[in-house]
């Protein structure tokens, strides 16, 4: 039993005549130059199951942070493709939602969720390449705001029970066609 791994650009992706049993990507279709041909190629090369683990820009806004940094969450609604828009070109799909757990230790803005603190630091903005695309003063107003509310129990009142969640349902998904 052998088996083939292949690794590569969907916009330069071109198969030819080899086949794949299942094919996966991870957080990559909002940066394809050309979302129906990669999805076309990788759906006529592969005989199973097709899995994208995308965000539902539909779902985006529905997270406390859109309080405080909606520039951020609108900068990610506008990148990700629609879901419906995933499955015109994977055929039949699922879409299933992906819980974040609360001791995420990833770098994208759900993973703190439950940890908002952990958003004050530089270092977990850069991790998410959204904080990229709003100016200074968008995130001076984000830390400020979130600063404070912290601090007088704002956030608390309105999101504390979070802290309690095992995970969070948010706008992480896998898109799976069979």
């Amino acid at each position: 039993m052998s088996s083939r791994l292949a690794d590569g650009s969907a916009g330069d992706a071109d198969y030819g005549e080899i086949s794949f049993d299942a094919a996966m990507a991870t957080f990559t279709v909002h940066q394809w130059p050309d979302l129906a041909k990669g999805l076309g190629e990788v759906r006529r090369v592969t005989k199973g199951p097709v899995v994208i683990l995308t965000c539902d820009p539909d779902r985006v806004r529905d997270f406390w942070l859109y309080e405080y940094a909606p520039e951020v969450l609108d900068t990610e609604a506008r990148r990700y493709p629609a879901i419906g828009e995933i499955a015109k070109y994977l055929g039949d799909t699922v879409v299933v939602p992906v819980p974040v757990p609360h001791d995420c230790v990833d770098g994208f803005n759900e993973a703190y969720f439950a940890r908002p603190e952990m958003l004050l630091e530089p270092a977990a903005r850069q991790a998410c390449s959204a904080w990229s695309f709003v100016d200074e003063a968008a995130e001076e107003r984000f830390t400020r705001k979130l600063t404070s509310d912290l601090a007088d129990g704002t956030w608390a009142a309105k999101y504390g029970a979070l802290k309690e969640q095992p995970a969070f349902d948010g706008f992480l998904v896998l898109v799976i066609s069979r």
